[in-house]
């Protein structure tokens, strides 16, 4: 058979390759083009369902994180390495936060007697100290720098992943 193929002649198998290649640029193309358009371009185009209940999603309630994620992008996403230095976690080294070694600070700070917190456990104070840093400031670190609205941002998954992780981390004298 390819005796008889003519110069420059094409069999069906390379017809239908460089069709479906043809296809594929095509269909990429239109893909990088969606993602550049602004967002208003693009969901112009879409068909909204029209109901009542239609809820406007607000940027505030969206999560930082779920606790899907892995751990050290939980601590990238939630903003936590930008003002503290996590052992473990490669990007973490702010130095407007202490460092997080919760795993041998927790117990130390609540016996401090300049905690004003509630907790009771080392979890609880973790999960305090993230929720309402007021209760306890460490020495030598200015109150109010820390967000307070973790609670609305994170997720419980998130938040247990968080607590998990740091009550793991022991000071290294």
């Amino acid at each position: 058979m390819a005796a008889n193929k003519k110069p420059g002649q094409w069999n069906k198998e390379t017809i239908i390759i460089v069709g479906l290649m043809c296809l594929v640029f095509l269909w990429t193309l239109n893909r990088v083009e969606m993602e550049n358009k602004p967002q208003e371009e693009t969901t112009e185009k879409i068909e909204k369902p029209e109901t009542k209940a239609t809820q406007k999603v607000e940027k505030a309630l969206v999560p930082l994180a779920t606790g899907k994620e892995p751990i050290d992008k939980i601590f990238v996403q939630s903003g936590c390495t930008a003002c503290h230095t996590i052992p473990g976690i490669r990007v973490a080294k702010g130095r407007e936060g202490p460092k997080l070694e919760l795993g041998t600070t927790a117990r130390r700070r609540l016996a401090d007697p300049n905690y004003r917190g509630k907790a009771n456990t080392d979890w609880e104070y973790v999960q305090e100290s993230i929720l309402n840093p007021s209760a306890y400031i460490v020495q030598g670190y200015p109150d109010h720098v820390m967000p307070r609205w973790y609670g609305q941002k994170l997720t419980a998954g998130a938040l247990d992943k968080i607590i998990t992780y740091l009550l793991k981390i022991e000071e290294v004298p």
